[in-house]
């Protein structure tokens, strides 16, 4: 039998694969990336049939401390369009979206130190108490173990830090010198500590990325774990050092998108905005390769066009929580189905 067959088929009975097998996977194409994109879709389908989880996204800052090369709203760049939310503010977005059929929120942004423990705990219970049948996400950077410990104690639920890569060379390259991979990796494993869903990912095709350091990045993630994993292909932005550096591959996306799927069965994985972005019907082909998460814009729509983290983002239509209902016409199209729910991890009880 084909090779990268016989390692897709391994994985589909749980088995461990090599290093060698993962390079053969991710290096396939026609039939065989066939093979894999759909042996991820029916293991999707085992754990959570055809139902794809919404989340609403608030971005809520587009200040940053951070000077990551690869980011739009680093703090370096002059042409940002700066913007930031109040509490009211993102409790309006909430109420929008709660009657849209949200029932997870997720509160994005830059590394932004008006958000301090005290405001977010306070912005965090009031959205709690408000609606106790929803989830509250965040996607806030790097913070202490004991700010991640009083978020969790007000509430939240989950929280996404990508680490971007696993290669501590590789993160180097990416990110100024007072952000390591070691801190990020800190990180993580305090969310998950603390009792958070917590979530992980990277980019692919990202400058300076090998195969090497994609097979590090899957190697992680099998042995971390998480509840959620965020890929999705590297997009320059015009106002970066990397602003002539080619966009990460689709396929190859996929490709990681379908692999861990099937490494990790009952994760959450979306198909990110990126993808959407990269390629018309990219989120599309990402839930056919096992993802089965998608994150509309619930940001009040002055801003949305000023959180660009990379070139033409999407941030209208479909990519709207206001296109929710040609979402889920897009979704019915492909065999799945958007529903309102928490969109838990098969794992937590509640």
């Amino acid at each position: 039998m084909n090779k990268i067959k016989t390692a897709v088929d391994k994985l589909r009975s749980c088995e461990t694969v090599s290093d060698d097998e993962l390079l053969l996977m991710l290096g396939a194409e026609g039939e065989d990336m066939e093979y894999l994109t759909e042996a991820a879709r029916l293991t999707r389908e085992e754990n959570y049939g055809n139902d794809i989880f919404i989340r609403g996204l608030i971005e809520v800052s587009s200040y940053c401390k951070n000077d990551c090369l690869y980011c739009g709203i680093r703090r370096s760049n002059r042409a940002a369009d700066r913007y930031r939310l109040t509490k009211d503010e993102i409790l309006a977005c909430a109420d929008a979206g709660y009657d849209l059929g949200f029932r997870t929120f997720v509160l994005q942004g830059g590394e932004d130190a008006y958000y301090t423990d005290e405001l977010l705990c306070d912005t965090v219970r009031t959205v709690k108490e408000r609606y106790p049948d929803c989830a509250v996400t965040l996607s806030l950077g790097e913070r202490s173990r004991e700010s991640y410990a009083a978020l969790k104690a007000a509430g939240a639920d989950r929280y996404l830090l990508r680490h971007e890569t696993a290669d501590a060379l590789h993160y180097s390259s990416l990110h100024p010198r007072e952000l390591t991979l070691e801190n990020r990796m800190r990180c993580l494993r305090d969310l998950k500590s603390l009792g958070f869903q917590t979530g992980c990912g990277f980019m692919v095709g990202s400058p300076g990325q090998e195969l090497s350091h994609l097979i590090k990045d899957i190697r992680f993630i099998e042995a971390f774990k998480p509840h959620m994993v965020g890929i999705g292909p590297f997009i320059p932005h015009k106002d970066t050092p990397f602003r002539h550096e080619a966009a990460g591959s689709v396929s190859m996306t996929l490709r990681c998108l379908a692999i861990v799927r099937l490494i990790l069965p009952q994760v959450l994985l979306p198909a990110t905005t990126a993808l959407g972005s990269i390629e018309e019907g990219g989120r599309e082909r990402g839930i056919l390769a096992g993802a089965n998460v998608v994150m509309p814009n619930l940001s009040p729509a002055d801003v949305r066009s000023k959180y660009l983290l990379y070139n033409n983002k999407l941030a209208t239509g479909v990519e709207s929580a206001e296109g929710i209902r040609s979402l889920d016409e897009k979704m019915r199209a492909i065999g799945c189905r958007i529903v309102t729910a928490r969109g838990d991890h098969i794992s937590i009880q509640k």
